[in-house]
């Protein structure tokens, strides 16, 4: 083909030409620039990830596994399913089960590479009831309490601002097409024409408070009528400008990027107080379930030896000796006590329930406990005893290896409250916004250096010459702005109200810190007077068994009345919930005061590791 021929071709289709170019432009942008919606997820999921582990061992002081994916397989929703249990609608079972909305991105659900196991501690199957353990409890609140979920989502959304705020001081290109087709009438001959413009941008802002900007671009532009003439457009321009006085310094440009950098700690701190405040609680409703059942226990063992003294009071009356006001009296202590079992079923039940929302399973779950856990406790409470000896009841000699001097148990708790960490994180915080606002007191002085060379091209420059890049032909300035502060009205009001921010957060530190003091001194002062109760009860349950025996005795060898029966059991029952009231509320105080201190470590997994003195 001619060289003629070679340009009537490109004549005779000049739209089809632009068109066919900018469709291959866009489609090779798209391939570049564009991904999924999974793909940016699992990005920032990794993003996130780094983040987090970077800051646990400055945090925590060490480093765990951290997720926020939900269980492939919950142990809620195996309860629900295996038994049968009542549903709202597909959200019960979870967010994999919901019907997708329109115009949902890509797959139901995108997880991070590698989805979380199974939800439920060691628990493997799900029958038509499950028992747990306490050890399987903590674990099954690490995975499923709902509450210990958002703590870490907020670990995660904090992770994700600091990436954010870190995005302001990092290279940033900007890459834009762009195409146009002209057609002009309004002159004696119809005019049309094609133009196309492409650029590359790129700007870093510095952690001083300088900002750089290049970009480099090109025009294209095609007469579509008469001549046909076509002409190219290049240009770049690069600018710069560096703060003097206000805004100027790293301490005040990258005050946004420091306080999202701490937020992420206080995140941490208060992930890492979630979990040992939850463990706590676990164990205190698992043991709280407990001390019902043995409740139940003692009240039927009392109403059975109830029902044995009013057919004995029967039998008496019907001797003549007894008379029916003691049958009656005898009658209504049974009554009594069937009452009571019926309030201990009731507690227990009610108790069971509010220790499933704990753990974030159904309330109509079928669950156990494990019974023997509480006779654990018995039997180590029981060497104490036995140790002790009994004078222990009028000697504190004897104490629990938690019960530490005053002032070393708050030592501890003074350093090692995270919250106290956050709070007194929080002055510091207060104090570099006395400096940011002081700085927008001062005058603003920017200078700003810009470079631009080479032309660009528009609809009517198709007949110009090519256009070239020339160091020697390009426009170069320099430039400085003063802004004098005159009115710093806003700014002032700013740095007076930082002043009583700071002053805020310092009481705050001493109000938790008195908090602190007085949560410790309680704990101690509970624990002492809960293993003293112990001791007097265990010796009051023998007493009271004794009495129980030595009245009944009584009453058949008609030297006491009925009342003194009653009255004995009564007190026998009474040393029995005392002595299980006693020895929970004991466990439950060493668990609350290693959380008070700061020294109950608690895992991912929801497992602890308590504190040794020694």
């Amino acid at each position: 083909m001619s060289s003629d021929d070679h340009k009537t071709t490109c004549r005779s289709f000049p739209l089809r030409g632009v068109l066919l170019a900018a469709l291959c432009a866009s489609a090779a942008l798209a391939a570049v620039g564009c991904k999924s919606p999974r793909a940016y997820r699992l990005e920032a999921d990794g993003v996130a990830a780094d983040i987090i582990e970077h800051n646990q061992g400055p945090a925590i002081g060490r480093n765990e596994a951290f997720t926020i994916e939900t269980p492939a397989d919950t142990l809620r929703r195996r309860l629900l399913l295996a038994q049968g249990l009542q549903v709202s609608g597909p959200a019960s079972l979870g967010t994999d089960q919901l019907e997708p909305v329109p115009h949902w991105p890509g797959d139901r659900k995108a997880p991070a590479a590698g989805e979380a196991p199974a939800s439920g501690g060691s628990i493997a199957k799900v029958g038509p009831k499950v028992q747990i353990t306490l050890l399987q409890a903590l674990q099954i609140a690490a995975r499923n309490n709902r509450a210990y979920q958002t703590a870490k989502e907020t670990v995660f959304v904090t992770a994700l601002a600091l990436d954010l705020e870190s995005q302001d001081f990092r290279n940033t290109y900007v890459g834009l097409l762009d195409g146009a087709l002209l057609h002009d009438e309004s002159g004696p001959r119809a005019v049309s024409h094609a133009t196309g413009t492409g650029q590359a941008s790129w700007s870093r802002r510095f952690r001083s408070g300088a900002a750089l900007t290049a970009r480099i671009g090109m025009d294209l532009v095609k007469l579509l009528t008469r001549g046909h003439q076509s002409s190219m457009g290049l240009f770049a321009d690069a600018s710069v400008s560096v703060p003097l006085l206000r805004g100027a310094g790293r301490h005040i440009v990258a005050e946004p990027l420091t306080q999202a950098q701490r937020n992420v700690i206080y995140s941490l701190y208060a992930l890492e107080r979630h979990k040992r405040t939850l463990a706590v609680q676990v164990a205190t409703g698992y043991l709280g379930v407990l001390q019902q059942a043995d409740r139940i226990k003692n009240a039927k063992e009392n109403h059975a030896r109830l029902v044995k003294a009013a057919d004995r009071a029967q039998r008496l009356a019907k001797a003549g000796r007894l008379g029916e006001t003691q049958v009656d009296q005898a009658r209504q202590d049974e009554l009594r006590a069937r009452e009571r079992v019926i309030r201990a079923r009731n507690g227990y039940q009610g108790g069971l329930d509010g220790l499933k929302i704990i753990l974030g399973l159904p309330t109509d779950a079928r669950i156990a406990l494990d019974r023997g856990e509480l006779g654990r406790l018995t039997d180590r409470a029981k060497t104490t005893v036995a140790r002790e000896g009994p004078d222990a009841v009028e000697s504190s000699a004897r104490r629990g290896k938690l019960e530490l001097p005053v002032v070393r148990a708050v030592e501890l708790a003074l350093a090692n409250r995270l919250d106290l960490r956050t709070a007194q994180g929080y002055v510091v915080d207060a104090q570099r916004r006395v400096v940011v606002a002081a700085d927008g007191l001062k005058a603003d002085l920017t200078l700003t250096g810009s470079a631009a060379m080479g032309s660009r091209r528009g609809p009517g420059g198709a007949a110009s010459d090519n256009a070239r890049l020339r160091p020697e032909d390009g426009v170069y300035s320099a430039t400085a702005a003063v802004d004098l502060p005159w009115e710093r009205t806003a700014e002032r009001n700013a740095f007076r109200t930082s002043y009583i921010s700071l002053e805020q957060a310092t009481r705050n530190v001493q109000d938790l810190e008195d908090k602190i003091k007085l949560s410790i001194r309680n704990a101690l002062r509970t624990l002492a007077q809960t293993r003293e109760t112990f001791v007097i009860q265990s010796r009051a349950v023998q007493l009271a068994l004794r009495r129980v025996t030595s009245t009944e005795l009584f009453l058949e060898a008609g030297r006491a009345e009925i009342r003194d029966v009653l009255e004995a059991q009564e007190a026998l029952v009474q040393a029995q919930d005392s002595l299980t009231a006693a020895l929970v509320d004991y466990r439950i105080a060493e668990l609350q005061l290693q959380r008070d201190m700061g020294v109950l470590e608690v895992d991912e997994k929801g497992l602890w590791r308590e504190y040794r003195p020694e």
